[in-house]
């Protein structure tokens, strides 16, 4: 993987370059509610990202439970749990309305500049994506972009990419819900 190739410093200040850009975009600046993740080591780096914008934004993130991708509220002042794939999780209210989510996060292994995702083959996020009526941005690096990415009926292609280069607008059209 090519990722191998950066040291983690590069590769935080990266993450900081996408994450600087999605700060940028009015469907964030203006979301009140957000469904981000705790990042992973080889994903864009989003721990200092979601503890700055719980002061002033409602995040819920991934959790997964009985095997399937649940959402739970983020607090900093709550302890994070180490959960499945050894990825910390919050243990606040579990979000029962997907509508409350204006805005969603979404990690990749790859994206297209058709918007589709590739994962890491569980479907965790395959499964959720369709209940959320928000918009949804993709993050990756640039080395992550790929020409095409297999798709199949029930993919949900995301709004934007986001990536330290580009800014990916596959279907760019009015996002407000």
């Amino acid at each position: 993987m090519k990722k191998k190739g950066f040291s983690s410093s590069v590769l935080e200040e990266r993450s900081e370059m996408i994450l600087r850009k999605l700060e940028l975009q009015p469907e964030f600046v203006h979301a009140k509610c957000l469904f981000l993740y705790y990042s992973m080591p080889d994903e864009v780096a989003t721990h200092a990202f979601v503890k700055k914008w719980s002061d002033t934004k409602e995040i819920y993130l991934p959790v997964i439970e009985e095997g399937e991708m649940k959402l739970r509220l983020f607090s900093p002042d709550h302890r994070l749990k180490t959960g499945a794939f050894h990825i910390l999780e919050p243990q606040g209210a579990l979000c029962v309305d997907y509508n409350v989510i204006d805005f969603a996060l979404v990690p990749g292994v790859a994206f297209d500049h058709q918007g589709f995702r590739l994962g890491r083959g569980k479907g965790y996020y395959d499964r959720v994506l369709p209940l959320l009526r928000c918009v949804k941005a993709g993050v990756c690096f640039d080395f992550q972009i790929a020409e095409n990415v297999p798709a199949d009926e029930w993919d949900v292609p995301m709004d934007y990419v986001i990536s330290e280069d580009e800014l990916i607008t596959p279907s760019r059209k009015d996002l407000s819900r």
